[in-house]
């Protein structure tokens, strides 16, 4: 993705990315990206993005033009940002990774479509009708992230069986971490045998005090929940888990790569392209409500060994059996 001026949008600190700078013919369609977070964890997205988006025909700069809203991890920028997608007149809305920007595009608009790639039931969110069909002007790709989050956990509890408490830090502001969401990943880990503390951190000053307090509460594990916003501070995160010596699960295989213990998830380059085709069958002139959601089917689990090693772990010989990239 080739790098772009910012501009300022909202109160001069909410990031726009505006058109490419040559001119672009009037029937050329336009693509606007609602974004919770940052560029840093957006240029994954793109590049698998781009190559779905190819596959129906459609690049960057000759025949599609992008508009991106970044709300720089201040979720409360949705709304004016969708509004503000919504006024330039966006062909397709593309919301990617978290809940909280597919319901911003969804009250700015009944009438462009929109294509979210996200984890959660998006029929339990309110934002489709079933996944078979969706009805209205959404669609997309999703994780049922609450049967991989309890993945996570067992695989967590395996590492660490004789742990009686397992921390969970999360994102208030992301509306996925819902009070019943939350309840049913303890309800998960009570039938392991622990009790599940629930940490949050909106601000990354709230991060070292959630070490603090897992500490305090005598955890000695950690799952950390799927947030565009932990994306961005993965190399902290990582380096607070070394410190303290806390074995942690990750819902990106970035973190693993980053000297993260773990890390299990939806192939995130495979959801992304997707999205991609998606957008691009859409430009075609399908309707959404016409296109089912897709659910991810391919997961993958990455161990370090070099991390378990430093915390003094052994792997369990069936972990390591179902590892699909062990990390030397």
């Amino acid at each position: 993705m080739r790098r772009r001026e910012f501009i300022t949008l909202i109160g001069g600190t909410a990031a726009a990315w505006p058109l490419v700078a040559h001119p672009q013919q009037a029937a050329t369609p336009v693509v606007g990206f609602l974004y919770s977070s940052t560029t840093d964890s957006f240029r994954e997205f793109m590049t698998a993005f781009n190559t779905g988006l190819a596959e129906t025909g459609y690049v960057e700069g000759r025949n599609v033009a992008f508009e991106y809203r970044l709300a720089e991890d201040h979720f409360e920028r949705l709304p004016a940002l969708a509004d503000d997608l919504v006024r330039h007149r966006v062909g397709v809305i593309v919301t990617a990774a978290n809940v909280p920007p597919a319901l911003a595009a969804k009250a700015a608009t009944q009438a462009v479509p929109i294509v979210f790639m996200m984890g959660g039931d998006p029929v339990e969110i309110g934002l489709v009708a079933s996944l078979a069909r969706p009805g209205g002007n959404v669609t997309g790709i999703t994780v049922l992230s609450g049967e991989v989050t309890q993945k996570r956990l067992a695989l967590l509890h395996e590492l660490v069986p004789t742990t009686a408490v397992i921390a969970y830090l999360v994102n208030p502001a992301n509306t996925a971490f819902s009070e019943a969401w939350l309840k049913e990943q303890a309800e998960a880990a009570n039938r392991l045998g622990v009790r599940l503390l629930i940490l949050n951190a909106s601000s990354p000053s709230d991060i070292e005090g959630a070490f603090a307090t897992l500490v305090e509460q005598q955890a000695v594990a950690l799952l950390v929940g799927a947030d565009t916003f932990f994306v961005g501070r993965r190399d902290e995160l990582v380096a607070l888990a070394a410190r303290y010596r806390i074995p942690t699960s990750y819902f990106r295989r970035e973190f693993a790569e980053a000297g993260g213990l773990i890390s299990y998830a939806a192939t995130a380059v495979e959801a992304f392209r997707q999205t991609g085709v998606y957008v691009g069958r859409i430009l075609k002139g399908e309707n959404p409500r016409d296109l089912p959601v897709e659910q991810s089917t391919k997961f993958e689990l990455i161990i370090n060994m070099k991390t378990a090693k430093a915390l003094g772990l052994t792997i369990p010989p069936g972990v390591l059996s179902i590892a699909d990239e062990v990390i030397e």
